[in-house]
């Protein structure tokens, strides 16, 4: 099958084909398949816009330096949200790929982005990321007074599971300065990380 009708596949509803045109893509790819998929990201057709997004995911970290571009340079909101969501489904796809230090920047960076859906994907793909996106969040955290982003953030370090995590969402629900809700959804995300923490306890004894 051509690009073009790969291309064509991935609107298709049936959800199987569009993973066997994810499939193909990835494994028959060329030099133009990155920026046809780039040029999908602002389709209206929301089921093409995120079969493109799962495909760059796919790709692999070649995609990165495309995305971080339209993330950062993107007029259009849908364009820059999605960028942000293929990085993510890049860190998916390869957990044991180091994520490249671009990726990284350019979501930091992203955080600050005005557009609610662009930040807070943005954060997701860095807690999507795990450790190595950790320091971008706390910085961030530091610094923002935008209570929608601190949510946001307090989620993704949630997500990374690691003794760090745990001691800054222990800060921040002892912080008697910081905002209420925050404290709270810290609260709840500590009780996330130590309910992970019990399971797997529990299953590394059974096993």
């Amino acid at each position: 099958m051509t690009q073009s009708a790969l291309l064509e596949q991935l609107k298709h509803p049936n959800p199987h084909l569009r993973d066997r045109a994810t499939l193909e893509l990835v494994e028959t790819r060329d030099e133009t398949t990155i920026p046809n998929l780039m040029a999908v990201l602002d389709e209206e057709d929301t089921t093409y816009r995120r079969a493109a997004v799962k495909t760059l995911g796919a790709i692999g970290v070649d995609t990165v330096p495309f995305l971080v571009k339209a993330l950062l340079d993107s007029e259009n909101g849908t364009v820059r949200g999605s960028a942000a969501k293929a990085l993510a489904q890049v860190a998916v796809y390869y957990p044991k790929v180091p994520f490249p230090t671009e990726g990284i920047e350019g979501l930091k960076t992203a955080l600050n982005d005005p557009n609610p859906v662009v930040h807070i994907a943005s954060a997701m793909a860095l807690g999507v990321v795990g450790l190595p996106g950790l320091e971008s969040l706390l910085e961030v955290l530091e610094k923002t007074d935008n209570l929608g982003l601190a949510v946001a953030i307090v989620n993704a370090i949630s997500s990374i599971k690691s003794d760090r995590s745990r001691e800054v969402l222990t800060k921040l629900v002892n912080d008697e300065s910081a905002d209420s809700y925050v404290r709270e959804m810290a609260n709840s995300a500590l009780s996330r990380l130590d309910f992970v923490k019990s399971s797997l306890t529990v299953n590394s004894l059974e096993s």
